[in-house]
């Protein structure tokens, strides 16, 4: 960095990512190639480095943004912020002020820097304190603006206080339009924090304070949609939400204006779609959204929309493929990609449905695309590990894993894939340590107490072992593997019995010559011949064996005849 690096301040009152944006504009206008390759999350981050956007509320459609998509900006920017201190050639302390009160934006990207550039030359200086920060603008349009922005991008917590703080300045019977933008704002950002049930009671509150049927009819589509995906599973009820949506559907019928009656009428019953597919009935979900295209196409010209007719198509998409239509699903996603190529949303449904069809290198190419606009969505990270892992890659395949866990921490699909593929290569330090990690954060999940408990048998823990598996037995008594590894622990330590039993349930849940292969190796252990040569013979029927585990059964086959012809 070329001069002194200053500092930066971070208050939240400077709104979303403060410090830390004007840091990495810094280092974007020294090292622009290097930027390029961070485009997507640097622009989220800092927009002034976009001087051709528009600021995101005012975008049209909006697009909302899930909570977790600041994990997967910060992930982004630290990989950033890395590539530049790996060319630094002395050190550099950077100093930021008022942490403690900064946004959550920030903060989260700031604990992500300070893991990742521990051991670079990079120092960061973390203080608490600093100047009084500047006063927000107090005008109920100026604080409408920041509200609108946050909500677009997706920058919740600010949002939640920017909402509260106009709604404490208004009043319903003094300023009903700003009341409600405060208001539905907030409730909004609520949702998205998992705190739905707050904003349902604001969604009551708004009904109790006026009658404006604009208002009513979007508070009613608001409360289905709290009901139908946003409260505590305990707490949805899909007949309440359908009983909101009609009102909606009811409400935008009275709208004076025909095109935003029929668009608001359009929008509403895809919300009946929604409940209509999920309670089992798609075909009537496919008629509704139908009809939905047929009537915004004969209103909407040429590139009007796009974003709209997209959703449409994509939610029909879905439908297809809950009626078993998958080639009418990929038909509706291409052109819902036509439609609108900048939602990663619809890449990674598509490379599903590649995928589902044996076409890996396609669904590769678009969880590339998807990772590159999310950015960085864990969720094509880890499905891009398993097809590359399915392609024999293991090393793409642990470098997407290791990057979904320095994104989320939490994802235990990856983590326990993670720790399988070093269990593979012989990595048993690398892979006992993801284990225990994991089972940190889910001290009961049946995958990783079984994978420690292979582990630990190889590492001779035997009696260790056998606590594992049987936790992960009584967490999921239908895994295999549990069963199969376990029986092949108390056969090493000397109780075969106990591990013809575990393998007798491994056989009864999986069709796998490997149990039938070590159940047959313990019988013969018991001289029971026979039937341990039913298992061999059982196991060498089944198509696709492996040549060596094919050659074994049939040297042990071998053994068991001759034993039997004494």
């Amino acid at each position: 960095m070329t001069g002194e690096p200053g500092h930066y301040d971070c208050h939240r009152d400077y709104g979303p990512y403060a410090g830390v944006a004007d840091f990495l504009g810094r280092i974007a206008a020294e090292r622009p190639r290097l930027a390029s390759r961070h485009e997507v999350e640097l622009y989220a981050i800092a927009p002034r480095l976009d001087h051709a956007a528009r600021p995101a509320a005012e975008e049209e459609p909006i697009r909302f943004h899930p909570a977790r998509r600041t994990a997967c900006l910060a992930y982004g920017a630290t990989e950033f912020v890395a590539a530049w201190a790996d060319r630094l050639r002395r050190p550099v302390t950077i100093r930021f002020d008022h942490v403690a009160g900064a946004d959550e934006t920030t903060r989260e990207l700031l604990d992500a820097l300070a893991r990742r550039v521990g051991s670079s030359p990079v120092r960061l200086d973390l203080r608490d304190g600093g100047g009084e920060p500047a006063a927000a603008d107090p005008t109920p349009e100026a604080t409408r603006t920041a509200l609108g922005d946050s909500l677009a991008c997706g920058f919740y917590h600010h949002a939640a206080r920017v909402a509260r703080r106009g709604r404490a300045t208004v009043t319903p019977g003094g300023d009903l339009r700003h009341w409600w933008a405060f208001t539905t704002g907030l409730a909004t950002a609520l949702a998205a924090l998992d705190e739905a049930t707050e904003a349902l009671d604001l969604y009551r509150e708004a009904r109790a304070a006026t009658d404006d049927p604009k208002i009513t009819m979007s508070a009613a589509y608001a409360t289905a949609m709290l009901y139908a995906r946003h409260l505590p599973a305990a707490d949805q009820d899909p007949a309440q939400a359908r009983l909101w949506l009609e009102r909606a559907v009811h409400l935008a019928a009275g709208l004076d204006d025909p095109r935003q009656r029929m668009l608001s009428t359009v929008f509403y019953e895809q919300g009946l779609a929604l409940l209509d597919s999920r309670a089992g009935d798609p075909a009537r979900a496919l008629r509704l959204i139908d009809d939905g295209l047929a009537r915004l196409t004969a209103v909407l010209g040429p590139g009007e929309r796009p974003q709209d007719l997209a959703r449409l198509r994509h939610n029909r998409a879905q439908v297809h493929l809950a009626l078993g239509d998958p080639a009418q699903a990929l038909a509706d996603l291409d052109t819902v990609i036509a439609h609108d190529p900048g939602n990663c949303e619809y890449y990674v449904d598509r490379a599903a449905l590649y995928r589902a069809a044996g076409r890996a290198s396609a669904a590769i190419r678009d969880y590339d695309t998807a990772i590159r606009l999310g950015p960085h969505l864990p969720e094509a990270y880890y499905n891009r590990a398993v097809l590359q892992q399915e392609r024999g890659r293991a090393e793409r395949a642990r470098a997407d894993l290791d990057r979904v866990l320095a994104i989320d921490p939490g994802h235990l699909d990856a983590r326990i894939a993670l720790v399988n593929l070093h269990v593979e290569r012989g990595a048993l330090d690398a892979a006992e340590a993801g284990a225990r990690t994991g089972l940190a954060l889910a001290p009961q999940e049946p995958a990783l107490l079984c994978t420690l408990g292979l582990i630990r048998s190889e590492r001779g823990g035997l009696a260790e072992a056998d606590e594992l598996l049987t936790r992960a037995l009584a967490g999921d008594p239908e895994l295999v593997e549990a069963w199969t590894n376990r029986a092949a622990v108390r056969f090493e330590r000397g109780d075969v019995a106990a591990a013809v039993a575990d393998l007798d349930r491994a056989v009864a849940l999986s069709a796998a010559p490997v149990p039938r292969y070590n159940r047959g190796t313990a019988l013969m252990r018991l001289r029971r011949w026979d039937e341990a040569a039913q298992d061999f013979t059982h196991a060498l029927a089944q198509p696709g064996l492996d040549r060596a585990l094919r050659r074994d059964l049939r040297a042990e086959l071998d053994r068991c005849h001759r034993a039997m012809a004494g």
